[in-house]
């Protein structure tokens, strides 16, 4: 099933004549892959078009006429681009102002500086024999800072070395 030029442009057409769209991107394998630096570029656009093709996509013509960038979300495929579409609203939404409660901590999460994130932990200070790690209590911030980097770093290594071969 590929879905045809015809209707898929007049609904493009009929959105563009009310809303301005700083892109209109197609939800596609053959994308550009999708990362946080894109989701970062993004969040800071007014408005998005997704287009979300279904088995075999959309006419070529379409991708031509209209798409201005073009996303994978994974080398694997799915039936349609609905999932991948959810995937964008989701990870460029919660960097916008207000969605978050803290809007700072978007900064610090995995793949924001290349690494992932460090361990995270909550109350109480001992939970089945393990305990936050000192430093945590600390309330010194550099060293907790410093903590947070090196254990970083640590689990970037240990799970995904890929990220620190750039």
């Amino acid at each position: 099933m590929v879905i045809m030029p015809e209707p898929l442009s007049k609904c493009i057409e009929d959105l563009k004549a009310k809303t301005k769209y700083d892109e209109i991107i197609f939800l596609t394998p053959d994308g550009e892959p999708y990362h946080q630096g894109l989701a970062n570029r993004l969040s800071l656009n007014g408005n998005l078009l997704l287009i979300c093709g279904h088995y075999k996509g959309i006419d070529q013509r379409i991708r031509d006429e209209y798409v201005t960038l073009e996303i994978s979300i994974g080398d694997y495929v799915l039936s349609g681009g609905e999932l991948a579409a959810a995937v964008l609203v989701d990870s460029i939404g919660r960097l916008l102002p207000g969605v978050l409660n803290d809007e700072t901590s978007a900064l610090f999460d995995s793949f924001q500086d290349g690494v992932l994130a460090p361990p995270v932990y909550t109350r109480p200070a001992e939970f089945m024999g393990r305990a936050v790690p000192p430093v945590l209590l600390s309330g010194h911030d550099k060293n907790i800072q410093d903590w947070r980097q090196e254990k970083s770093f640590e689990i970037t290594e240990k799970r995904r070395p890929d990220l620190l071969d750039h």
